[in-house]
């Protein structure tokens, strides 16, 4: 990362485009640790992460820090960061709360939603329909990504409650570095646009069972696929 020239505001160092040092380091920390490019389980040491990130010590400690409040990171006494590792248990935890949260959201989308919220789902997933899972290196492509989280969020963007969103974002980055881990060992990718269009279908027709039923079918699907991975990706 290139060194943005910055100036001083309250105390801290804030770069071209507004954001502090910190932030600058976070975001982009939590975007690497989320694609896998920071294995689980990693060591996350400062003098590494300095030259990485062409960023100071300060900023670096602040960022971690919070990552491990979103579950990220973990700060070991006498060992300093690693990345949070993954597990199958913790794959079944974080699934199984996905399915609450998407599930609390989608019927207080539906019960609230008005026509500018149906327009967002239908724009949403006719972008995600026009871009591939998986890029030329075989990763998932970090655009399809975007679009995926959008089309997500555009479901339960009538949910009224900003800590139900907040919380279903860390889950949803907890979920997608699962994926990213175990694309690698996937036999064939997935095309789950099929579930998409079924659950964006029962959602715009207000039928909030349905809806809920596939939103946790689609959660559930995923999450038995990633399970069936190689033992050694979990630790196990």
């Amino acid at each position: 990362m290139a060194q943005a020239a910055g100036v001083k505001v309250a105390g801290a160092t804030v770069e071209r485009g507004g954001r502090t040092r910190t932030a600058g380091a976070y975001e982009e920390l939590r975007r690497d640790i989320v694609r896998s490019l920071w294995k689980p389980g990693a060591r996350l040491r400062f003098e590494e992460l300095k030259a990485h990130y062409d960023t100071g010590l300060s900023p670096l400690r602040e960022a971690l820090m919070k990552l491990a409040s979103d579950g990220l990171v973990e700060l070991e006494e006498h060992k300093g960061f690693r990345v949070a590792p993954v597990s199958r248990a913790g794959l079944v935890d974080i699934t199984n709360m996905r399915k609450e949260l998407e599930s609390m959201a989608i019927r207080l989308s539906i019960a609230h939603g008005d026509d500018h919220w149906e327009a967002g789902i239908v724009a949403a997933l006719h972008e995600l329909a026009k871009r591939s899972k998986l890029g030329p290196d075989g990763l998932v492509d970090d655009e399809w990504e975007a679009r995926h989280r959008a089309f997500h969020n555009a479901l339960t963007a009538a949910s009224g409650s900003e800590w139900l969103q907040r919380f279903r974002s860390q889950l949803y980055d907890q979920a997608d570095r699962y994926r990213r881990v175990a694309v690698h060992y996937m036999h064939a990718p997935r095309d789950d646009l099929v579930e998409h269009r079924e659950i964006a279908d029962a959602v715009l027709a207000r039928d909030t069972e349905a809806a809920v039923f596939l939103s946790r079918r689609h959660l559930d699907r995923t999450c038995q696929i990633l399970l069936s991975s190689p033992s050694h990706i979990f630790g196990d």
